[in-house]
């Protein structure tokens, strides 16, 4: 608090109240206000992930990016960190067949990605969370949490991965009418029905398939035309139960579950300390002690 009244004063503001009262998202900060979020999110960054892409019928394109950032605002609201823009450049090959999606280049994803967490660490903020919301992501961000190690940097990534325990799990398989799902599903479908209700188009939850057509046979071997060869609809699952007390189930789980992240991010003191470590070793590998 201390800290915060001193910088507060010397931006001109009135009070460390001022800087208690900071909003989380980094687009609704002001210059001033700024240099006191990084103090308050102790130097936190979440960026809320997703893609543009067709999520049946019923939902909008945004519907990932929507989700990842209202479940980053809940869990600010417990443990204060500052909130990436709308953050939509991911991997989404499968739904290029699909009116509507955006999908950029491999070489242009890992390059917007890169000088987006540069450009964060340069203004301060060395620990960044990636609160991704796409399954079409995830390997691509599990690849480049990775690379951070290539070369030498003073910021460490964290890819957030939702887990959901025993007791919640159940409730939500209580409240749920069909046992199919994945993509645009009864789950996610309440979810939305919570957080942009004026978009949803529940009128037309019936009018698409998805059902798992099957239609590839490689048991034990993977290839990226897997997914559309079950769900060309990119579809998948059964959405006319959703409902709004489906939905708030499933933000309240995964913003606790963020916020209890972003709180341990912000006690971790050893992720930095190993990279620096390793970045020193690497440079000299002959020299590297054995353990």
């Amino acid at each position: 608090m201390k800290k915060l009244f001193v910088i507060a004063a010397a931006l001109g503001l009135a009070s460390a109240a001022s800087a208690q009262n900071l909003p989380s998202g980094w687009d609704e900060l002001t210059s001033p206000e700024f240099p006191l979020a990084v103090e308050k999110s102790e130097g936190v960054c979440v960026i809320p992930m997703g893609v543009i892409e067709k999520h049946g019928p019923q939902l909008p394109l945004g519907t990932d990016v929507f989700s990842a950032r209202e479940v980053s605002r809940r869990a600010a609201e417990k443990e204060y960190a500052i909130i990436y823009p709308f953050y939509y450049m991911g991997q989404i090959f499968e739904a290029k067949h699909q009116p509507g999606t955006i999908a950029y280049s491999p070489e242009l994803l890992y390059k917007m990605l890169e000088e987006t967490c540069d450009e964060i660490s340069r203004n301060g903020i060395k620990k960044i969370i990636f609160a991704n919301s796409h399954g079409g992501n995830t390997t691509f961000l599990q690849y480049f949490c990775q690379t951070q190690l290539y070369k030498k940097k003073d910021y460490v990534v964290y890819l957030y991965q939702p887990s959901v325990d025993r007791e919640t799990q159940e409730k939500i398989t209580s409240l749920r009418k069909s046992t199919v799902g994945g993509h645009a599903d009864e789950v996610e479908t309440s979810t939305i029905m919570v957080i942009k209700p004026e978009l949803m188009r529940m009128a037309a939850v019936n009018s698409q398939s998805g059902e798992n057509l099957r239609r590839l046979n490689l048991r034990g071997a993977y290839t990226g035309i897997g997914w559309y060869s079950q769900y060309p609809n990119h579809y998948a699952g059964e959405s006319s139960g959703a409902s709004v007390e489906l939905g708030e189930l499933r933000l309240a789980s995964w913003s606790a579950n963020l916020a209890e992240v972003i709180k341990r991010v912000k006690d971790d003191d050893v992720a930095a300390r190993l990279q620096g470590e390793f970045f020193e070793q690497s440079e000299q590998p002959l020299e590297t002690p054995v353990w």
